[in-house]
C-alpha cells in the first residue's frame, strides 16, 4: 500500500519535466520538423563538431605492417650493437 506521500512524490518526478541548462552541445529539433512516418529521434547533433573519418580496415592493416617492417629494422640495428 503507498501512501499519499509517496504518491505524490512519485507523480511529481513521473509529470514534472526536469530543466536542465544548455551547453554548447544542446541542440532542440522542433516537433514539425520530426518525420511522422518514423518518428525517427536518432541523435544527429548539427552542433556536434567535426564528423569521424574513419579508416577502412585494409588500411589500417597496410599501416600496421609498415609499422611492423619499421619495427624489425630498429630491433636488427639493436641487436647488430650487441
Amino acid at each position: 500500500r503507498q501512501t499519499n506521500a509517496s504518491c505524490g512524490l512519485l507523480q511529481t518526478n513521473l509529470y514534472t519535466p526536469k530543466t536542465k541548462a544548455d551547453s554548447p552541445k544542446s541542440w532542440s529539433v522542433d516537433i514539425a520538423d520530426i518525420d511522422k512516418a518514423t518518428y525517427d529521434l536518432s541523435v544527429k547533433n548539427p552542433d556536434g563538431g567535426e564528423e569521424i573519418i574513419h579508416r577502412s580496415p585494409e588500411d589500417i592493416m597496410k599501416e600496421i605492417s609498415e609499422l611492423d617492417r619499421e619495427s624489425e629494422k630498429v630491433i636488427k640495428a639493436i641487436k647488430a650493437l650487441l
